[in-house]
């Protein structure tokens, strides 16, 4: 490191002491030059590519999961509550955990170790046949996820600076429903590996198959450790400080959340809850409806996911340029709600729906978080964005108990009339808030070019111009 640090700032020029001219470091371990920045883009990337694959693993595995633990599909749901149980909690904390407690490196790895142990404990509850062992594994696995994002954030900011910013999140943004991709394109084929090499079906056959789904935990907790040396490193190299998340919470700050802030935490609430419970039950529906194949099954219900990999960055990059923010949100909404009426009320081809679904799905992420950002004060978006995530992950816990029961008593027509309800509700909110924006002056509606100029205008009335703030997206669920 002694080498590397002088090779980097200029060594000694000999006995005398005197400065030599500096040894340039190759590009890959400089940790100034784009090389070494890409290797660490890359480590960022894939450090939350083991959560967001094991996430869904019960939606790859529904049928399995019901048929070898013997549980309905409200018990069946439960693991996706149980994921989200801890982050009603700790979604207001797991920035000040990084900031003030563990520090980004040692918390990085904390919260990866938690997501290894729980993706182990949900495997064992399925290898020993104890349904509720599989449910503290959730839990577990639910404390280190949603912190990990917060985490990949940090990163992220430390790192990267300016409009290559933007870009980074979309990019991680994409690794994650990469991630969530080949979990539900592969899982099935490795549960179906399992048994054919241990000639039956059952507890031990699922439990293996989660086992072997969680070597991508490992993969990312490796991404932690070697992501936690070099920017240890590049400290020392750089003599930077250690990244932090910047976040400020103050629970007394709620009681200043203006209308327009309410009404964009139920959209999000009422939308999501439309999204993800109905990919965790996806794939029953579309061979029990739609007479699919099982891997047909898995193929469509990941295209919400396929698409939104590639299309987050695009879509980043247009409600940049355009504005308009509102309009883009009831556009997805307005397109979602047509998704699940077709899919609810037709037997037209599933892939147009969930095609559609999945643009939407993408685009209400761009536009509805970064809104957030524009109607409270900068001191404000740490509690902010913390209790957006907070109501979503105890919406999401609801949701999926519910859905569940819906299912078990009345049916997926029954199930996607709820949904469609849920969407509904979020349409209504959209409509508000546009009105509730409109007669209050807000600038959610704004274009591009006038909120640019606005804040040109009003930065050169400032004596005092600060550096601005970047505020990651929440990445754990939206």
């Amino acid at each position: 490191m002694a080498e590397e640090e002088r090779a980097l700032l200029g060594g000694d020029g000999g006995d005398g002491g005197s400065p030599g001219p500096p040894r340039a470091l190759p590009a890959a371990c400089d940790p100034r030059r784009l090389p070494h920045r890409l290797l660490v883009l890359a480590l960022m990337c894939f450090l939350g590519f083991g959560s967001y694959f094991c996430y869904d693993n019960p939606a790859a595995l529904q049928t399995q999961v019901q048929r070898d633990m013997k549980v309905n599909t409200a018990q069946f749901m439960a693991l996706y509550a149980w994921y989200s149980w801890p982050n009603v909690v700790l979604c207001f904390f797991g920035g000040f955990l990084i900031d003030r407690v563990f520090g980004i490196r040692l918390g990085t790895i904390i919260f990866s170790i938690f997501v290894c142990v729980g993706q182990v404990v949900f495997a064992l509850g399925a290898l020993f046949n104890t349904f509720w062992l599989m449910e503290v594994g959730r839990f577990i696995f639910g404390i280190g996820g949603e912190s990990l994002a917060v985490a990949q954030n940090t990163y992220a900011v430390s790192w990267f600076k300016g409009k290559e910013l933007n870009l980074v999140f979309g990019l991680q943004l994409s690794m994650a429903r990469i991630g969530s991709t080949v979990n539900m394109n592969i899982m099935g084929w490795i549960y179906s590996r399992v048994q054919d090499l241990l000639g039956y079906a059952g507890p031990s056959t699922l439990g293996l198959a989660l086992l072997i789904g969680g070597v991508t935990c490992l993969f990312s907790l490796s991404c932690a450790l070697i992501l936690a040396y070099l920017d240890r490193r590049a400290e020392k190299l750089l003599c930077k400080e250690q990244g932090k998340t910047g976040e400020v919470i103050k629970l007394t700050d709620v009681k200043d959340f203006s209308l327009s802030l309410w009404l964009i935490f139920v959209i999000c609430v009422c939308y999501y809850a439309a999204i993800f419970p109905f990919i965790g039950l996806g794939k029953v529906f579309f061979i029990e409806k739609f007479r699919f194949s099982p891997q047909e099954a898995s193929a469509i219900n990941s295209i919400v996911y396929i698409i939104s990999a590639p299309m987050s960055p695009v879509f980043g990059l247009l409600v940049d340029k355009v504005g308009k923010n509102i309009i883009w949100v009831l556009c997805a909404v307005i397109t979602t709600l047509a998704s699940h009426i077709m899919l609810a009320f037709t037997f037209w081809n599933p892939w147009i729906a969930m095609c559609l679904l999945g643009v939407a799905y993408s685009l209400l992420a761009c536009a509805l978080w970064p809104m957030v950002a524009f109607v409270v004060p900068e001191h404000q978006l740490g509690t902010a964005y913390g209790f957006m995530q907070s109501i979503q992950n105890l919406g999401l816990a609801v949701i999926a108990i519910a859905a569940g029961m819906i299912l078990d008593t009345r049916g997926y027509l029954f199930l996607e009339v709820f949904f469609s309800a849920c969407v509904c509700l979020s349409l209504i909110a959209v409509v508000m808030l546009y009105f509730v924006n409109h007669l209050t002056g807000g600038d959610l509606n704004w274009s591009a070019k006038k909120r640019a100029k606005l804040q040109k205008a009003a930065a050169s009335d400032s004596q005092l111009i600060t550096p601005p703030v970047y505020q990651p997206w929440p990445t754990g669920v939206c």
